[in-house]
């Protein structure tokens, strides 16, 4: 069965290259849309799914991969910043303190569906406002949500992490792996 990865993402890319799968990338451009008063939960899962749904509409055949990940402080979602001042506002809030990463995986087959999250408590470090600004200015955390990437110089200022570590890059592999075998994908040499 074809495996479709319904994300741009450049991590999760390589998070699914990292696990030896063969796939294709198909963007969902739609609008995200999130219900009124979502849970971080429930936004994530309703994020997924709709990415997942987008491409199955056209690849009804194929197992399809979304996800979605939000980092939620004190019940805030705080998505990717629109700016420069968004994004160290962002970093300035979770600093010194512990905040949630939350993904949403939805697996689509022609028979199945499963949409799953994946919680990880991180905590920051603090950060002087030198440090806040040379982060910023590093351009990472433009396209991240909570305006950090643990993968990158971002990861210098995560003291600790508390669940699972590709959860944090936005692709938690051992719950993909689960709801892929599940799914009754060949994971291991899928062809």
């Amino acid at each position: 069965m074809r495996l479709i990865l319904a994300s741009g993402s450049p991590r999760r890319h390589e998070l699914l290259k990292q696990m030896g799968l063969r796939f294709t990338v198909q963007v969902c451009h739609e609008p995200e849309i999130v219900p009124e008063g979502a849970t971080p939960e429930e936004a994530v899962t309703a994020l997924a799914l709709q990415k997942a749904t987008a491409i199955q509409r056209d690849n009804p055949d194929a197992c399809i991969i979304g996800a979605d990940t939000v980092v939620c402080l004190d019940g805030e979602i705080l998505g990717k910043p629109e700016d420069a001042e968004m994004a160290r506002a962002h970093l300035r809030k979770l600093q010194g303190r512990q905040h949630q990463v939350y993904t949403g995986v939805a697996v689509l087959t022609p028979t199945r569906q499963d949409v799953r999250v994946c919680v990880t408590d991180v905590t920051f470090s603090t950060m002087t406002e030198d440090e806040i600004s040379w982060y910023v200015d590093t351009g990472e955390p433009m396209d991240k949500a909570g305006a950090y990437g643990v993968q990158g110089p971002g990861g210098m200022f995560v003291s600790e992490i508390s669940g699972n570590y590709f959860n944090v890059m936005g692709m938690p592999l051992p719950l993909l792996y689960e709801m892929l075998r599940n799914a009754n994908v060949n994971v291991l040499g899928n062809e």
